[in-house]
């Protein structure tokens, strides 16, 4: 009796998951895979579809059917933020990821673009402006040997900033130490931070500016970055391709 698509699909997925098809190799062509399980290239096209929707492949043009690469990029979540890497290294938090996971990273992987905007919303009330007001917007672009990962764009007052190189477009970090260490020479020490994130499916253009492979979701990453005496000196909204990273935190449970 013919398996149907589903029952197919999972097939494929036990194998990739064995390792009988290696990350960055094809799948058999459809119509050899139709012939091995005596079903029609149909139910193979939609048994592929399911693969596709979870991640676990993606069509490359005159490729074919590509096994996505794992394991992911390891997302530190208070460790990629110490005081150590920052303020008396030179390691700062996206490359401190790579770092952990054992990747090659240069300051190139990440780009940016400085602009004067105003303030939305949900801007102004993390800074405690006016909707409106103006406020800069360092929106980066962070790649992993070529490869989009995630975009992440931090909002600062403009008298924070003003004259540092935080307004400087040029690709990799704002210097050695990065924004927090400019934040610091500033007088606003970073201190302590809140992260929110949430999953949901990518827009057009996101989808587009990570080439996210079709059916893969986005992890939505908001972060407030405070001085010890409370006053937010960045908030920032981060887009990453799910299927990039893993996300590890460690901490002290509290009483």
């Amino acid at each position: 009796m013919s398996i149907g698509y589903r029952e197919l699909a999972g097939t494929l997925r036990d194998a990739i998951q064995r390792g009988d098809y290696a990350p960055d190799t094809t799948l058999p062509k459809q119509h050899e895979l139709a012939t091995e399980f005596g079903v029609n290239v149909n139910t193979v096209r939609k048994a592929i579809g399911v693969l596709e929707a979870e991640g676990l492949v993606t069509p490359v043009r005159r490729r074919g059917t590509v096994v996505r690469a794992r394991p992911p990029l390891k997302r530190l979540g208070t460790e990629r933020y110490a005081k150590s890497k920052w303020k008396y290294g030179d390691v700062v938090a996206f490359a401190a990821d790579r770092e952990v996971s054992g990747r090659d990273w240069k300051p190139t992987d990440q780009t940016q673009t400085v602009t004067r905007v105003e303030a939305d919303p949900e801007v102004a009330e993390a800074l405690g402006v006016a909707v409106g007001s103006p406020v800069y917007e360092r929106a980066r672009l962070v790649t992993d040997a070529g490869q989009p990962t995630h975009t992440l764009s931090s909002y600062y007052r403009p008298a924070d900033v003003e004259g540092t190189r935080l307004l400087d477009p040029a690709p990799g970090p704002a210097g050695r130490g990065g924004g927090f260490l400019i934040l610091t020479l500033q007088g606003l020490e970073p201190d302590t931070m809140t992260e929110t994130v949430h999953a949901r499916m990518p827009t057009p253009d996101e989808a587009d500016q990570l080439r996210l492979p079709a059916g893969e979701p986005v992890v939505v990453l908001h972060r407030r970055t405070l001085t010890s005496d409370g006053r937010v000196v960045e908030f920032a909204r981060g887009v990453h391709a799910a299927g990039k990273f893993s996300w590890t935190y460690t901490f002290k449970i509290p009483d």
